[in-house]
């Protein structure tokens, strides 16, 4: 590592060129997994706000919780606890100005699901003529106390909170009574609601209703599942590039001073000394490399307006950082090689 270390201080201009290119690719990579992870919870952030691990709907919805109808028969004679009856609507919410796509969910007096959500402003419905708006809504111009429709409802309501994570699919969520979801839907008065939520993991109680976990659900939201897997093979071929970049540079170093590394031989300098020099050496560019890159990337976060999509999760920048680590190690195995082969009696003499 000494040798490493003082060679890199000795050629500042051409390590700092290889280093400032991994770190573009590092950065890269950060802010593509954040706006990832950021869209990924467009998509999740009311579900997880609800801490659900199971959701129970009709078969024929295929999975998708907005398009589910339970009828009353259907229902569970006894109701699993904490688990609550929900009804989801998707539709349009408007007032005398602003008209925005939104997801109305439904709950009961009492529910848990009604408990766990955090407001930023306000206070939560009591009565079925008020509902709780995400805060997105906010940010788009609705306030409170003021007069809103949603749906295929003519009812009018009063906006009496604000709540944070209530985004449903990319929508932002309209909380409210499950007396109104038939109302804003459209639908006749046979059906009890859109689905069972449980903090348990629920089973189907017959051959009209079909159980999912967490995951499936998620799974199952349209676009979900393409979006992330874009961006992971996004994030992935980036990697594979890392790799790339890291063994050509590398190699282009250890071919430029390989006369200096036969002399070094023919003084007696083992091959395995060398080898784990030019190991150190791309451990400490990667290092340097990951860590300027993050520190540039959560500077990118203060810069960024709270309306973008773009969430920096630590353990995924964690994860993704170490994988760039390890591809870099990967990426000197073609020069540590060339270094094991060396001949001093070839190179000098040639």
């Amino acid at each position: 590592m000494f040798l490493a270390i003082n060679e890199m201080k000795k050629e500042k201009l051409r390590y700092g060129l290889v280093i400032g290119v991994i770190l573009l690719v590092a950065y890269l990579i950060f802010i593509l997994s954040a706006l990832a992870a950021g869209l990924s919870s467009q998509n999740t952030a009311a579900v997880d706000s609800w801490q659900a691990k199971s959701v129970v709907m009709s078969k024929d919805a295929n999975g998708n919780l907005a398009q589910s109808l339970i009828k009353e028969s259907d229902l569970p004679e006894k109701q699993a606890k904490d688990t609550d009856l929900v009804g989801l609507a998707q539709g349009i919410i408007k007032n005398d100005q602003d008209r925005q796509s939104a997801t109305y969910i439904g709950t009961k007096a009492q529910s848990n699901l009604k408990q766990s959500i955090k407001l930023t402003a306000g206070r939560t419905y009591h009565d079925s003529n008020e509902v709780v708006l995400s805060n997105k809504l906010e940010a788009q111009g609705f306030k409170l106390n003021q007069k809103i429709k949603i749906g295929m409802s003519d009812q009018e309501f009063t906006v009496v909170g604000f709540a944070k994570n209530a985004v449903y699919n990319m929508a932002p969520v309209v909380y409210g009574d499950l007396s109104n979801w038939a109302g804003i839907k459209g639908v006749g008065n046979q059906f009890a609601g859109s689905g069972l939520i449980s903090k348990e993991q629920l089973k189907a109680g017959n051959d009209n209703l079909q159980s999912y976990d967490k995951q499936e659900l998620f799974n199952k939201m349209p676009g979900y599942s393409a979006q992330n897997q874009t961006f992971l093979f996004m994030i992935a071929f980036l990697i594979v590039i890392s790799v790339v970049i890291v063994a050509i540079f590398l190699y282009i170093l250890t071919v430029q001073k390989l006369e200096n590394l036969a002399v070094l031989r023919a003084q007696g300098i083992p091959s395995a000394y060398l080898i784990k020099n030019t190991l150190g050496q791309t451990v400490l560019m990667m290092v340097l490399a990951v860590v300027l890159g993050a520190v540039l990337a959560a500077g990118t976060a203060l810069a960024i307006p709270a309306s973008a999509p773009i969430l920096f999760d630590p353990k995924l920048m964690v994860v993704t950082g170490l994988a760039l680590i390890i591809t870099g190690i990967i990426g000197a195995i073609i020069p540590m090689r060339i270094i094991a082969k060396i001949d001093p009696v070839t190179v000098i003499g040639g």
